[in-house]
């Protein structure tokens, strides 16, 4: 029965109290950022009317900065008129947005947001599920969104929704492939498919990404920074997939609104639309929190640090895993940022420069990369003869990779008047 109960405590708390409002967060900061860039005023207004309570002007300091701005909206989305087309089919209709982000969600339990924390002699981790498969685990999770945007696209009985979810459906196949193979090279790197095992390793021998110290005779310095090339190339590929994954420009596709109108939500209106919205940022946000975990060392601060953050305690109460936490959604709402500072710098692609990249440039250079890291993770096994035998003939593969994708190409006809 406690066990239960610690579980319900972490779900509601780490789902509902530390992911969840990460969405409007993430939403108050896109209008921010994109007004900096675009050079111009964000929502800054919204705050709590005192008219409304008998006063004649309202205060400016309780606009908080627009902080107020995602509550504004959630009500306009709450109180809007909740529209069902009668063209529609009902059951479908009303079951994709659930579906949409449904998956986003439970993803987050298999997420280590800290070290864990001891209260009253009872030491408990920090993540809900500390499953042994996590990454696979967040893939079979994550894959499920397609079905919703698919039924929605489906379901509306309309040209434009349907060819959102017809776009949606190819975009993350293809994506997912090339996803699944950059992650292998990390998992062959850690030995492990745990997560929160992948981050301790992080935290005692330097990130992925940064690998600086906590030096030893099997984590020597030299073959972390010969393995760094491999690890840059998974993070590229990973990142960008995720990009795709999530309908983020400039591989928003599936509801393109230059050629698509609004794509596979078209039809959908109220808390219905608002289910699709918080979906695409709840799946940005678990995005974002998995390359973190992944490449970039998860809740370490790093240099050493980690192992004195993890014993502070006050009584009989160790919080180390609450800084840990702090230090964890920092690095998150980093790569949010980076996230939204993307979508409002590069042009959408076009549709078959999004499916060219994935099949010809991505699924490629991701399964060179696997026979890559092989090679250096076993080369202190391996005698220099065959290292060099491997290196000759992976050189060779990408080049006949690169020339088959090259000759396979098809080249531009010349149109005449």
């Amino acid at each position: 029965m406690l066990l239960l109960l610690i579980l319900i405590i972490k779900i509601i708390a780490l789902t509902f109290c530390v992911v969840l409002p990460l969405v409007p967060v993430s939403v108050f900061f896109e209008r921010r950022f994109c007004a900096i860039i675009q050079d111009r005023v964000g929502p800054n207004r919204v705050g709590i009317p005192l008219t409304l309570f008998g006063f004649k002007k309202d205060c400016s300091i309780l606009g908080l900065g627009g902080l107020i701005q995602p509550v504004a909206d959630g009500i306009k989305l709450f109180l809007k008129e909740d529209f069902t087309p009668k063209h529609v089919r009902k059951a479908f209709y009303w079951l994709a947005p659930a579906l949409t982000v449904a998956p986003a969600l439970i993803t987050a339990c298999v997420i280590p947001f800290g070290t864990p924390i001891t209260l009253f002699g009872h030491t408990e981790k920090l993540v809900i599920a500390d499953l042994d498969i996590g990454p696979l685990f967040i893939f079979s999770v994550a894959s499920l969104t397609v079905y919703g945007i698919a039924i929605a696209g489906w379901s509306s009985n309309s040209k434009f929704p349907f060819l959102g979810g017809i776009r949606s459906t190819a975009q993350m196949i293809s994506y997912e492939i090339a996803m699944g193979l950059s992650i292998i090279p990390v998992l062959i790197y850690f030995g492990d498919l745990n997560l929160s095992t992948i981050v301790q390793q992080q935290a005692e021998h330097g990130w992925l990404l940064l690998p600086l110290w906590g030096h030893d005779a099997t984590h020597t310095l030299s073959s972390k920074l010969l393995f760094w090339f491999p690890a840059a190339v998974s993070f590229l590929i990973f990142t960008i997939s995720i990009f795709a994954e999530t309908n983020r420009m400039p591989f928003d596709l599936p509801e393109c609104e230059t050629e698509l109108v609004g794509g596979y939500h078209t039809e959908y209106s109220s808390m219905k639309f608002a289910m699709f919205f918080m979906g695409e940022y709840a799946a940005m946000v678990i995005g974002s929190a998995l390359i973190v975990t992944i490449f970039l060392g998860g809740w370490s601060l790093g240099f050493g640090t980690d192992s004195w953050i993890s014993n502070l305690s006050l009584g009989g109460f160790g919080f180390g895993g609450f800084i840990h936490l702090a230090i964890f959604l920092a690095k998150v709402v980093a790569f949010i940022l980076f996230f939204i500072l993307v979508r409002w710098t590069i042009p959408r692609f076009r549709y078959d420069q999004l499916m060219k990249l994935g099949w010809v440039v991505f699924f490629e250079a991701a399964l060179v990369n696997v026979f890559l890291a092989a090679l250096i993770v076993a080369a202190p096994f391996l005698t220099i003869a065959i290292t060099g035998i491997g290196a000759v003939l992976l050189i060779i593969v990408t080049a006949a990779i690169i020339w088959v994708a090259r000759a396979s190409e098809a080249k531009p006809t010349i149109l005449r008047a």
